[in-house]
């Protein structure tokens, strides 16, 4: 359903080290960079950037959204300790430690972080959906709902 997202930022070489690293952890990298956009896809570039990090275009400085965040798959819980060690070593902030949630499904791990503008980010792995191959199939955990 989601063909991209959009993160502004006012500071693009601070936000390339963070999103390169923070992103780079989950298996995605950067496709375009230009002075004001950069823009990530996973390794194998499929279709175009999912995930742009742009200086904001009318030119006023970048805001976060209370309430927003992008959450990101991650293949297992050492995938996304590992994206919250990275993220924080360059230059984002804690939001919530890896870890399982009370009030989340019961195989639901995850972690969040800030990037430098203060975007906020998950990782995330459901390890009800890890296969006995040990492959992830993040596919949807919600009943059907008749119509």
């Amino acid at each position: 359903m989601i063909s991209y997202v959009t993160i502004g930022v006012d500071d693009i070489p601070a936000a390339m080290r963070f999103y390169d690293a923070a992103l780079g952890a989950l298996g995605h990298k950067r496709l375009y960079t230009t002075e004001t956009w950069l823009g990530y896809a996973d390794e194998a570039g499929h279709y175009t950037p999912r995930i742009w990090v742009c200086n904001p275009i009318d030119g006023r400085p970048a805001t976060v959204g209370n309430g927003s965040m992008v959450g990101l798959h991650a293949p297992s819980p050492a995938a996304v300790d590992h994206f919250h060690a990275v993220a924080l070593a360059h230059g984002g902030r804690d939001e919530g430690a890896p870890g399982r949630r009370s009030h989340y499904q019961p195989g639901y791990y995850i972690g969040y972080v800030r990037d430098p503008a203060g975007n906020k980010l998950s990782a995330f792995c459901n390890t009800d959906l890890i296969k006995p191959d040990g492959t992830y199939d993040p596919q949807p955990v919600f009943p059907t709902i008749p119509r």
